[in-house]
């Protein structure tokens, strides 16, 4: 049974969110605040945490980054803020996902069954799947799967890219964190190079590069590596 933390200071949203997640045989737990969010993960770590930017002690920017300390457990934020500016600093700060309210319910429960389906990240380089192809983040190579046919070549600027996406398996990672992390800071609004690097990856690692499975945009925010 997954153990998911709900932390809004909102009673009818946490009671809401509590009924539909306990009738579908959740465990569930509670904070009405950051602080107090912080204490009862550190004390008993939950498979997700559902999280509300608006809480009435500490910013919810700053409970992600409390707990991106120490875990790399999902992150799902639950919040009236629509402005995209809200949202990439919440997905910048290690969020997994952002649901705006209101929200279908259905919805929200396949987005949490998504997150808690996911892979861990990977805290080390290691070898990952992506459709034929094999990846070796150590040693920088990716192989057919099949054992048969010719390396990949991939240029430098595109190892930089991918790899990032690939460690994070899942999740998604803004463009201002590609852009920084391949061309540095100062780079965070040239989204033009990202665009035409991932199309790029698409047409060398995509079975049919017009529609990725693998390699998603999220318009306006950035691009996750689905496995």
């Amino acid at each position: 049974m997954s153990r998911i933390l709900i932390v809004d200071d909102e009673p009818q949203m946490t009671r809401a969110l509590s009924i539909n997640l306990k009738a579908r045989h959740y465990d569930v737990a509670t904070a009405p605040d950051g602080a107090t969010a912080l204490q009862l993960a550190s004390r008993n770590p939950p498979d997700a945490v559902i999280l509300d930017l608006g809480l009435p002690d500490l910013p919810g920017i700053d409970v992600i980054h409390g707990l991106r300390v120490w875990t790399s457990l999902p992150i799902i934020v639950v919040s009236g803020r629509t402005n995209l500016a809200d949202k990439v600093a919440a997905l910048d700060a290690g969020a997994d996902d952002y649901l705006t309210k209101p929200f279908q319910m259905e919805e929200f429960l396949a987005r949490l069954r998504a997150v808690l389906r996911r892979p861990p990240v990977l805290d080390e380089p290691g070898t990952v799947n992506i459709a034929r192809w094999r990846v070796d983040l150590a040693a920088y190579t990716a192989v057919p799967r099949s054992g048969k046919g010719r390396p990949l070549h991939l240029t430098p600027t595109e190892w930089r890219l991918i790899t990032p996406l690939l460690r994070n398996p899942g999740r998604l990672v803004t463009g201002r964190q590609l852009l920084r992390a391949v061309w540095g800071p100062g780079h965070e609004h040239s989204t033009n190079y990202l665009r035409v690097y991932i199309a790029t990856l698409r047409r060398k690692f995509e079975p049919d590069p017009p529609r990725p499975r693998h390699l998603i945009t999220e318009p306006g925010i950035g691009y996750r590596f689905e496995p």
